[in-house]
């Protein structure tokens, strides 16, 4: 009994072998094709991604819909209600520290100063003192390091309900930080952030930091935008150091009387003073609705 050409194991990973007359098996020239067909549609979609991996812009083409998970009605209502509850016991308190029945721990103004404006008004002072001080305790933590993703603070405790405080030596060590402005980690002092600012600093100086106006235009200012527009798909983009005043102050320097600005609804208040300071046509449209903006172009 003969052995098959087909059932002889495979030479060099090609699994198609036939046998001419029964002799000496060859390899297959279609299966040589088929190999460099799928070899050249591989190199091709390399170099298709390479060419589309830096470009960004369709993304902000795609519809978006931003959705939030409604409130339970038994959750709404019973914060309703303990609000109600704290409300109608803080007004109760007010009256019995009126009539001196309750000590007041807040700071009163002297008889001579009762015709000046008030610092608070009437419920802003009455939410501190009622509602406000009986959380006070999770408001305003002591923090004793680097305010990184974890970070140490100062333990306290307080035994007349929060109006003052008293450190016990103690330290919480690495706390979650969920409240920190710090949501690039350039406030850390170990890390990439860290040792990159520290060879930059080495090589530009501290100074690198300030505005353009002061220090001039750098060679990694131009690196920065033309990375930042060919990420967004566009023909070039603009970047300037955070800040309330960097919006309200170059968006009139950017537009004028004669322009169109389209600004989402909800819109940081820098960008909308910026945008009235500028004189130009401000048309709103719905917050993060682009297709929108085609609306807001049309003559009204």
């Amino acid at each position: 009994m003969t052995e098959s050409p087909a059932s002889k194991p495979a030479s060099n990973g090609e699994g198609c072998l036939h046998a001419r007359n029964g002799l000496k098996p060859e390899r297959n020239g279609f299966l040589k094709s088929l190999q460099q067909q799928s070899r050249h549609r591989d190199r091709n979609r390399d170099e298709e991604e390479v060419h589309a991996a830096p470009h960004h812009g369709d993304l902000y083409n795609r519809p978006f819909l931003e959705s939030f998970e409604e409130t339970p009605m038994l959750v709404a209502v019973l914060t309703y209600m303990g609000y109600g509850i704290l409300t109608v016991f803080g007004y109760l308190r007010d009256f019995l520290r009126h009539w001196k029945i309750e000590r007041c721990h807040i700071a009163r103004e002297k008889e001579e100063q009762k015709d000046f404006v008030p610092l608070y008004q009437d419920f802003e002072n009455f939410y501190t003192r009622n509602l406000y001080m009986r959380i006070r305790d999770n408001w305003n933590r002591p923090v004793c390091s680097v305010p990184g993703a974890k970070m140490d603070l100062v333990d306290r405790v307080s035994h007349d309900y929060n109006w003052t405080f008293e450190y016990t030596g103690r330290t919480v060590k690495a706390v979650i930080n969920l409240g920190s402005y710090n949501y690039l980690g350039f406030a850390e002092n170990t890390g990439r952030c860290a040792d990159a600012a520290a060879e930059v600093s080495m090589a530009y100086g501290v100074g690198v930091a300030s505005t353009r106006q002061e220090i001039g235009n750098l060679d990694i200012h131009e690196e920065m935008e033309d990375l930042l527009a060919r990420f967004l798909g566009v023909e070039s983009a603009m970047a300037f150091g955070m800040g309330f005043a960097t919006n309200s102050m170059n968006i009139p320097a950017l537009t004028g009387k004669g322009c169109l600005i389209l600004s989402d609804e909800l819109n940081h208040a820098s960008l909308v003073l910026g945008a009235r300071l500028s004189g130009s046509t401000i048309r709103v449209f719905k917050h993060n609705t682009a297709e929108m903006i085609s609306v807001s172009l049309l003559p009204q």
